[in-house]
């Protein structure tokens, strides 16, 4: 379903329009408080607003939220805690009206899509965080809503956790085709999430664009400033490879990245990206290479780590507890490893 918004505002919303295609992840990112989660309830139907909304064409601004076809799932969504897990995800099929054998086999169905069959009979209580999001994930797509509303769905759960979830849950969302606005103010996450980024800061839409375009063309100071400090390298020179793969030479090494068949101008990889290891890594020996720890600084919870390759400088961002396990410090050699999948490459238009 396409999803069409026209000079949407309310007190928080300021003039939104966005266009949303037919079976897209959009990601609505920015930081706390700047909109993201009212644009939601605007679009359920659940705040007032001025402004026009359409779904594949057709204005929906009369309709009540129960008859906009919208699954939300919220940031706080809360388990009925004296139902199963087959109870809740049923709970609102039976609101719907459902029963019988029908009813048995749309939760069937949720519990299976989610991997979580084995629950069934479990209560709340008992269920780990990520297996809790992935119950209230069935009880919201059960209804085989037309939309589905996330309201930063993994905020909850561990950082391991979240990403298994969100793989899980782009997997599912490929599969059902199914039209998705993802709320966050993780960059990580609206990277790894959205088909498109739409970027929020004081109630407007700054950008909206693939990461690819926020990340080397961004429209403005408030966009740059939020995707904060990636690696990015100047190519120098490439080489075309079968598979839709290229060789790009940064400078003192050379990366395998993904290839259109124009010339590539940069090359882009987020710190969080950059794996380090103490010994050489089994397999192929692809965007592997080895670096010297030049910088470690403790940032929160996390840990940035500057490591030289050759003359060259890259940033790898790593957990606490990674550093610890590996004993990493200033002048220790590792191994750096850039996996190809979650590099970016801004490509001229004017072809080769």
């Amino acid at each position: 379903m396409e999803i069409q918004l026209e000079n949407v505002e309310n007190p928080i919303c300021k003039g939104i329009n966005l266009r949303v295609k037919s079976g897209e992840m959009l990601v609505i990112a920015g930081r706390t408080g700047v909109g993201k989660t009212t644009l939601l309830n605007i679009i359920a139907g659940l705040t007032p607003y001025k402004g026009r909304i359409l779904f594949n064409g057709k204005p929906i601004d009369h309709l009540p939220p129960e008859k906009r076809q919208v699954g939300y799932m919220f940031q706080n969504q809360l388990l009925f805690p004296h139902m199963s897990v087959w109870e809740n995800v049923a709970f609102p099929l039976k609101a719907k009206g459902l029963k019988g054998e029908v009813l048995k086999r749309r939760v069937k169905e949720a519990l299976e899509l989610m991997g979580i069959s084995e629950l069934s009979d479990r209560y709340p209580s008992t269920l780990s965080g990520g297996e809790a999001q992935r119950v209230a994930l069935a009880r919201t797509i059960a209804t085989m809503p037309k939309l589905l509303l996330l309201d930063e769905p993994f905020s909850k759960v561990d950082l391991g956790t979240a990403k298994r979830l969100r793989l899980h849950l782009k997997r599912i969302q490929r599969q059902m085709g199914i039209t998705t606005l993802f709320v966050t103010h993780n960059l990580q996450e609206a990277f790894e999430m959205g088909d498109r980024i739409a970027l929020m800061e004081e109630g407007r839409i700054q950008q909206i664009g693939t990461p690819e375009e926020l990340l080397f063309s961004p429209a403005n100071h408030s966009v740059s400033s939020y995707f904060g400090n990636p690696n990015i390298f100047c190519c120098s020179g490439q080489k075309g490879l079968p598979f839709g793969l290229a060789q790009a030479d940064l400078g003192s090494f050379s990366l395998i990245v993904p290839w259109s068949g124009k010339r590539i101008l940069k090359v882009a990889f987020f710190p969080w990206n950059v794996y380090l290891s103490q010994d050489p890594p089994p397999g192929p020996n692809v965007n592997r290479f080895k670096g010297k720890i030049k910088e470690v600084e403790k940032v929160g919870a996390l840990i940035k780590a500057k490591v030289q390759i050759g003359e060259d400088f890259i940033t790898v961002e790593l957990e606490d507890s990674t550093l610890k396990q590996m004993d990493l410090r200033e002048e220790k050699e590792v191994y750096v490893i850039i996996p190809l999948r979650w590099i970016k490459t801004f490509e001229a238009e004017d072809g080769v």
